[in-house]
C-alpha cells in the first residue's frame, strides 16, 4: 500500500498542475496540514519537502509554503538563451556594440595576410604561446597588479578558466564558500563536480566576510567564489578594505580564492583585484565574452606558480589549448587598442540603458550599479516573482527569477534583468512592461 505521506503529496501534485491549486497560493502552515490530514507533524514537514523537490512549491522562512508558478521552466533563467526572434530578451547578457561584425571581417583580413598563418594550423602550448601571454599579461597590468606571463594561462573564455580551476584544484566534497546570490554558471560547475557550497550571508555593500569567518571556524573551508568588481547579479564593488579583510581570512584559513572579473572592465578605475592581497592563493579570471563579442571563447587565468602545473593539466584535459585564430585575434585587437576602445564604447552604453532602467521603473526598488549591465529587483510586498516572470514570458519578454542565482535555502522574491541584449528602444518598452507587471502583481 502508497505510504500515506504519498498519497498527500500526489493529491498536491494532482491539483497543482491541474490548476485548482493556482500559483501564488499560501498552503496550510505544516501544523496545520498535520491537524487536517491526521498526520505527524514530521510527516507534514515531509509532505511539503518533497513537493519542493518536484519544483512546485517553494518555502519562505516567515513566510509560508507557496505553489510554484509551474509555467516556467524549473531553475528559469540559466539553462540557455530565448532562441524565438519575438522574444525581448532580459535573461542573458550579449552587449554588442554597432558595426562590430566589420570590424571583425577586417581583423580575419589581417590575420590572413600577416605573420606565420601556418603556425595556427597546429596544436598550442596548453597556457597558450608565451608572445601572446605578454600581451595579456600587459593588458591585465595596473599599477597595483602586474601578473607575471609566465603565470597567464589562456583558456576558452572565463567559464572554461572556471571550469579548469574546479578541475584542477578541488575534489568532489570540498567546501566553497559563496554569496547567497552569485553567478548561475559556478552553481551548475559546483554541482557537476560535487562540491557543496556554503552560502555567505550578503550585507548593502558585499558579502558579511564576519560570517565568512564564522564559516570557516565551523567548516573545513576548502575554497571562496567571489566577484569583488561588479558583482553578477548584485552590482557591488568591493572596497580596498573589504578586499584585504578577504584575503586575511582567506590566508588565515587557508583558502584557495577563485577571483571572477568578467564584468570589471565596466568599472573604470576599480580598487586593486584580490589577487594584489594574497597573490599566493588567489586564481584571478578573466574573459573576453563582455567586452568584445559572447561568440570569441577566450579569456585567461592568473596564478600562482604552484598552481599552474595543475591548471595546465586541467586545460589539456578539456581543450588541449585555445583556438588559435581566434587568441591571435584577440590579442591584435589588444596591441592595436581596440578593445580599449570597445571597453570605454560598452561603459557608456551600460550607463545610457541604467538611465533607461531608472527612468522606467517608477516606485519600485531596484538594487544595481550605475555602470553595469544588470539589475535586481526585489518583489514589493506580497508579490511573486515566478508570476511576474510567467506574465512577461506571455508577452514575449524573457526575464530571470532569482532561482538560478541563489544558493542559500530561501530564495528571495525577485527578478534579475540582464539590459545590454536588446535595443535601447527595446529596453524602453520592456522595462515599462516589467513594471507594469510587478504592479499588477502586487495589487492583484
Amino acid at each position: 500500500m502508497k505510504e500515506r505521506y504519498k498519497s498527500i503529496v500526489d493529491m498536491f501534485a494532482k491539483k497543482i498542475r491541474s490548476g485548482d491549486i493556482p500559483s501564488g497560493t499560501r498552503l496550510p502552515t505544516h501544523r496545520a496540514l498535520s491537524a487536517r490530514e491526521h498526520i505527524s507533524l514530521a510527516t507534514a514537514t515531509r509532505v511539503y519537502s518533497e513537493l519542493e523537490a518536484m519544483g512546485l512549491v517553494s518555502g519562505e522562512t516567515g513566510r509560508g509554503t507557496f505553489v510554484r508558478e509551474i509555467a516556467l521552466p524549473y531553475g528559469h533563467g540559466v539553462d540557455q538563451p530565448a532562441v524565438a526572434t519575438d522574444v525581448i530578451d532580459l535573461n542573458f547578457n550579449y552587449p554588442s556594440l554597432p558595426k562590430q561584425g566589420e570590424i571583425l571581417r577586417g581583423a580575419l583580413r589581417h590575420i590572413s595576410t600577416v605573420g606565420d598563418i601556418e603556425s595556427l594550423l597546429r596544436y598550442q602550448p596548453h597556457a597558450g604561446r608565451m608572445t601572446e601571454r605578454k600581451i595579456i599579461a600587459g593588458y591585465l597590468a595596473s599599477p597595483e597588479f602586474e601578473p607575471e606571463p609566465e603565470n597567464v594561462i589562456i583558456v576558452n573564455g572565463a567559464q572554461h578558466g572556471l571550469t579548469v580551476t574546479v578541475m584542477g584544484l578541488l575534489r568532489p566534497g570540498d567546501v566553497v564558500a559563496v554569496d547567497a546570490l552569485t553567478y548561475p554558471g559556478f552553481k551548475v560547475l559546483a554541482e557537476l563536480y560535487h562540491l557543496e557550497i556554503v552560502s555567505i550571508p550578503a550585507l548593502a555593500d558585499g558579502p558579511d566576510l564576519s560570517a565568512l569567518e564564522a564559516i570557516c571556524q565551523k567548516r573545513d573551508v576548502r575554497a571562496i567564489y567571489t566577484m569583488p568588481t561588479l558583482h553578477n547579479p548584485l552590482g557591488w564593488v568591493l572596497s580596498r578594505k573589504q578586499r584585504k579583510k578577504m584575503a586575511d581570512i582567506a590566508r588565515t584559513y587557508d583558502l584557495i580564492i577563485i577571483e571572477d572579473t568578467a564584468y570589471s572592465f565596466l568599472i573604470r578605475r576599480p580598487p586593486p583585484p584580490v589577487a594584489f592581497y594574497a597573490q599566493e592563493r588567489t586564481v584571478y579570471v578573466t574573459g573576453f565574452s563582455k567586452n568584445i563579442a559572447t561568440g570569441l571563447r577566450v579569456g585567461a587565468i592568473v596564478c600562482p606558480e604552484t598552481y599552474r602545473p595543475a591548471l595546465e593539466r586541467a586545460v589539456r584535459a578539456t581543450a588541449w589549448n585555445t583556438p588559435s585564430v581566434i587568441t591571435s585575434l584577440v590579442c591584435n585587437w589588444i596591441k592595436d587598442g581596440t578593445v580599449s576602445r570597445f571597453e570605454i564604447l560598452k561603459r557608456r552604453d551600460a550607463r545610457q540603458r541604467q538611465a533607461v532602467l531608472r527612468s522606467n521603473l517608477g516606485n519600485l526598488r531596484c538594487v544595481t550599479h550605475s555602470n553595469s549591465y544588470f539589475a535586481w529587483i526585489p518583489m514589493p510586498d506580497e508579490a511573486r516573482a515566478d508570476r511576474v516572470a510567467k506574465n512577461l514570458m506571455n508577452c514575449n519578454i524573457s526575464v530571470s527569477t532569482a532561482e538560478p542565482f541563489s544558493t542559500s535555502l530561501v530564495v528571495p522574491q525577485a527578478i534579475r534583468l540582464a539590459l545590454g541584449s536588446v535595443t535601447t528602444d527595446a529596453l524602453y518598452k520592456a522595462i515599462l512592461k516589467v513594471r507594469e507587471a510587478i504592479e499588477y502583481e502586487q495589487y492583484r
